[in-house]
Order: C-alpha cells, then structure tokens, then sequence
C-alpha cells in the first residue's frame, strides 16, 4: 500500500474500503447470501442424507425400483441432477439480480477512477 504525500491530488483514487461499506455493496452481499446460502445448506443436508443412508440403511439403498435399478442408485443419480438444477439456478438468479448491481457498481467504479 502506499502512501499519498499531503497536497497530492487524490482524483482518479478509489476508496475501496468505503465502497465495500456503501449500502449498493452490502445489498449486493445481501443478495448473494441470501441465494447462496439457503441452497448451500440444502444441498449439504441432501448430500450427507445420501452418505447415511449407504452407510447405515443399506437394505434400503438396496431395494430394486425396476431392473437392475436400485433406490441407491436413483438417489445417487439425483446428487447429480439436483447438481445441474442448482448451477443453472443460480446462473438465471446471477444474471438476472446480481450481475447488474455488480456493474452498475464497477461502471461507477471505473468512471472515478478515470476522474470523472
């Protein structure tokens, strides 16, 4: 880091630490959490339910559904695509909610940095 003598010109100086405290930035954070974590904790849930249930519940797991399918593998499956959901999920809600307020927040960013 370093240090701006007194006197010197401070245009075209970005004080980060003030935007990330600006109420735009902690919206977007807010925003992000607010998707990010519920999902997170979900998945996690889903997952570990998974990891149980081969280790402790294995006549379960084991029970065919159709031929050689079996409920293990079905729900194993489905870490898969609830994988695929959740991506594609959070790509439409990205695009749509966080991705202009990250810009409108860089677009203002870059116009002080130019001194504007």
């Amino acid at each position: 880091m370093t240090d701006t003598p007194p006197g010197a010109p401070t245009q075209g100086r970005i004080d980060y630490i003030a935007e990330e405290n600006s109420p735009r930035f902690r919206e977007l954070k807010r925003t992000h959490r607010s998707f990010v974590f519920p999902l997170s904790v979900f998945f996690l849930v889903w997952y570990f339910v998974y990891v149980l249930l081969a280790g402790w519940a294995k006549d379960f797991m084991a029970q065919p559904v159709f031929g050689d399918m079996n409920v293990g593998l079905l729900i194993g499956l489905g870490q898969f695509v609830t994988t695929l959901i959740i991506t594609l999920w959070y790509v439409r809600f990205a695009n749509a909610r966080l991705d202009p307020k990250a810009a409108a927040i860089r677009e203002d960013l870059e116009k002080q940095e130019a001194g504007a």
